[in-house]
């Protein structure tokens, strides 16, 4: 007799992957606003050093 399929194990499987998969991105996502926030001041800065280059 061949085995009956565990539905209710590979449910959770699936909705544990999912959810690590959603907690993954959501890091991502801060990590990505918060080096977006210092590449934004970065670029801020060169543009002003850039500036002062151009007019000396």
């Amino acid at each position: 007799m061949a085995k009956k399929p565990n539905y209710n194990f590979e449910k959770r499987q699936k909705e544990l992957a999912k959810k690590a998969k959603k907690e993954e991105k959501k890091q991502r996502k801060l990590l990505g606003l918060a080096n977006e926030d210092d590449d934004m001041e970065e670029s801020e800065e060169s543009d002003e050093e850039g500036e002062d280059d151009t007019v000396a």
